[in-house]
């Protein structure tokens, strides 16, 4: 029965610390830029001069 309790304390130490990495996140402003990603998809790289194939 020790071993239950040794494991429910691990595993609510380890849900506490991604829960506390996840809010630090969010206070830092990891999740911030909404707008970017959705636009960025729609423009090509240009290539770079660089990466011509020569065969």
């Amino acid at each position: 029965m020790s071993v239950v309790f040794l494991l429910l304390t691990a595993s609510i130490t380890v849900a506490a610390l991604f829960l506390g990495a996840f809010l630090w996140s969010v206070k830092h402003g990891q999740y911030d830029d909404e707008d970017s990603p959705p636009l960025r998809m729609l423009f090509d790289d240009k290539p770079s001069p660089t990466s011509t194939n020569k065969e």
